[in-house]
């Protein structure tokens, strides 16, 4: 990126439901690419005040909660290297239930304003939770919109899109990243999310065991078909 002709810096949006869906499901690829000089900028609907978690043992309330994790959210994006945090000051799970025009227009203004070359979002219907499904949906049409359809990607959770073909994908829809030489950094950021990985106990074992858990590769969905000679299956930006 720090080449003689000044190269522009790709830049990369991230719209999500939750504090923690950044690191826990494709952490490995925001550090990656922030150590390839990425400009990172995550929008976040909620500020998960209405998670079960609370710490373990629990030292957290429904008075707390919202503070909390979006501290452990900021300590987080520090770890990946994600440069620009918004939130979208909606109530944790009734994103579903938002009027969805405003919310739309409301995307499609960051996204003309951050000008990026990749979107990254949940899927509609393969979200795994209704505020994942909801923000995804809404995320999308403004992509439309503002006519950067073919910059959106879907996130995936681990390696379900190792077999796509079950979930109506090929694997010329499929972005696989390697993110072997980041898990360090998304380790950090699973341990930044305290109140929400405390209770699972591999997280904080020795780090050696704690990286083994995790997988080399996070995979992607490009929400538009493109042709086999345009696409690179090992690179978001295309």
């Amino acid at each position: 990126m720090n080449n003689l002709n000044q190269e522009v810096s790709r830049k990369l949006l991230l719209v999500l439901a939750h504090p923690d869906d950044e690191s826990f499901i494709c952490g490995g690829t925001l550090a990656k690419y922030a150590s390839e000089g990425v400009q990172i900028t995550l929008v976040s609907a909620t500020r998960g005040e209405m998670g079960r978690r609370m710490g373990n043992p629990p030292y957290l309330n429904r008075e707390t909660i919202a503070a909390a994790r979006e501290r452990e959210l900021r300590h987080a994006c520090d770890c990946l290297g994600i440069q620009q945090l918004q939130f979208l000051d909606i109530r944790d799970k009734t994103v579903e239930f938002m009027d969805e025009e405003p919310l739309i227009s409301r995307i499609e203004g960051i996204i003309h304003e951050s000008a990026p070359d990749v979107v990254l979002t949940f899927h509609e219907t393969l979200g795994g939770h209704p505020d994942h499904c909801a923000i995804g949906k809404v995320t999308a049409a403004a992509c439309r919109r503002s006519g950067k359809q073919d910059y959106l990607y879907y996130i995936s959770f681990g390696n379900m899109m190792e077999q796509p073909e079950r979930y109506g994908y090929t694997r010329n829809d499929i972005v696989k990243i390697d993110v072997s030489a980041h898990l360090e950094a998304k380790l950090a950021a699973f341990r930044a999310h305290r109140c929400q990985s405390e209770i699972d106990e591999w997280v904080w074992r020795p780090d050696h065991e704690a990286l083994a858990r995790f997988g080399a590769h996070e995979y992607f969905i490009h929400a538009e078909t493109v042709s086999p000679d345009r696409h690179n299956h090992y690179d978001l930006f295309h």
